[in-house]
């Protein structure tokens, strides 16, 4: 019997080697490193159980069938409890035993796949891809780091503007100086200067201490300034001086305070359209964009998402002690066809919530949200609809409100497809609302 399945298996493509009884096994698998071993329960030397026991003290991974006489089935399904990946009864069922082969030799290649995956992303920052957009950026960001010049990051919401920046610092003359970051959008619009620009005790109510100002924090240092298209337009001339000056006064101060910064800015704005609109200064712009570093957005760049899944996976397994090991390369293919309008940082969530739903080694199509298993949203090619016989003003609201519709109301989808920014698109939508029988919930 050992003859003739030794001789089917390698029929079937698998490397084999065999060996008579228990103790001999053990000795051949750990010369012969198998993925898989098929072994019978009785046998001299050791017996299936304690073969097993010896096999996954060795490697956790190897894939352990057993092959046991109708009255060994109890000792089998136990024998499943310490590990065995599955057993089979005499007589052998050969299309069965090649399913479960075949089965095992799957994980055993999802796993070789995952490892190398992991090998190429153990030890890097969250830049990661191979794809030649994202080599390009990270190229063009080891070679600014070193200049010591003013930077602006652009790229939609999501695709890892604050990791460029914090990789330019890390690279440059700087790097054992503060990194501090402040968000224009987060600031309260009455904190703005002070966060700029610190205040002394007493300049205003609630000043109850004297504080710094990011300038100051940043001092001999990198300050990134992120959605600085947001910033407030009455801020930016002052904040043009401060840098032109590189001396501070802090509000209800008397005193100029030197500060010696790099400043790297990051906007999801098209700056040139923000200038047009006046919402943007020109000279600031200028003041800041020696170097213009443009993050491709996450569709444009498919090929690294495995890459970046695995990462994340690799992070979150280790954050929640999960199983999930790595991915079925259907769950990795559903992933790729999939737009992406949150970029990394969705994929990101994307993945933590499988590694926690997941309950195996292996993240599969189930465990990714419905929007993502259903379909992949449209592009924009898809978005044709005929409209006749309307005022302007109407087909607008038809065409956002279809787009709305076709990227299941997420906003920020629907304002890619447009080529408009979020704003835009939820300020049209409170409007048609104020008109009446238009919601504007959703993300």
């Amino acid at each position: 019997m050992r003859a003739v399945l030794e001789l089917r298996l390698a029929s079937w493509g698998f490397q084999v080697r065999s060996a008579p009884d228990g103790g001999a096994g053990r000795d051949a698998a750990r010369a012969f490193d198998p993925d898989i071993v098929v072994t019978d329960l009785v046998m001299p030397e050791l017996s299936g159980l304690e073969l097993l026991g010896a096999l996954k003290r060795d490697d956790p991974h190897c894939h352990v069938l057993l092959v046991t006489a109708e009255g060994g089935v109890a000792d089998a399904v136990e024998a499943m409890k310490h590990g065995a990946r599955d057993f089979l009864t005499k007589p052998l069922d050969y299309d069965k035993l090649r399913a479960l082969l075949d089965d095992a030799a799957r994980d055993v290649e999802t796993r070789l796949r995952s490892r190398r995956l992991s090998g190429r992303v153990a030890g890097r920052d969250g830049l990661i891809g191979e794809s030649r957009a994202m080599r390009s950026v990270v190229d063009l960001i080891d070679r600014v780091a070193g200049a010591d010049t003013p930077v602006i990051v652009t790229g939609e919401s999501g695709t890892g503007k604050e990791l460029a920046a914090r990789r330019i610092h890390d690279l440059s003359r700087r790097r054992d100086g503060p990194f501090v970051a402040v968000n224009a959008v987060a600031v309260p619009e009455g904190l703005v200067e002070s966060e700029f620009f610190g205040h002394e005790k007493g300049s205003f109510t609630g000043a109850l201490d004297a504080r710094p100002g990011c300038l100051e924090m940043a001092h001999r240092g990198t300050l990134f300034l992120d959605e600085i298209g947001e910033m407030p337009i009455a801020l930016q001339p002052k904040l043009l001086r401060v840098l032109n000056d590189q001396r501070v006064r802090r509000i209800g101060g008397r005193r100029e305070i030197e500060f010696d910064v790099r400043v790297v800015a990051a906007t999801n704005r098209d700056p040139a359209r923000a200038i047009r609109e006046g919402r943007f200064r020109e000279d600031l712009y200028y003041r800041l964009a020696v170097f213009t570093i443009e993050l491709p957005a996450l569709r444009e760049r498919p090929g690294d998402i495995a890459l970046l899944a695995q990462h994340f996976l690799d992070v979150f397994r280790a954050r929640h002690a999960a199983a999930a090991e790595g991915f079925r390369e259907s769950s990795i293919e559903r992933l790729k066809k999939y737009s992406w309008p949150g970029n990394v940082r969705e994929l990101k969530n994307v993945v933590e919530r499988a590694v926690v739903l997941a309950d195996g080694p292996w993240i599969e199509d189930r465990h990714w949200p419905p929007y993502i298993r259903e379909s992949r949203l449209p592009g924009a090619a898809e978005l044709v609809f005929e409209i006749g016989g309307t005022t302007l003003d109407d087909a607008e609201k038809a065409l956002i409100l279809k787009t709305l519709e076709m990227a299941r109301n997420n906003k920020a989808e629907a304002a890619r497809l447009l080529g408009l920014d979020v704003k835009t698109i939820r300020n049209k939508l409170h409007r048609y609302a104020a008109d009446g029988g238009v919601s504007s919930a959703g993300r």
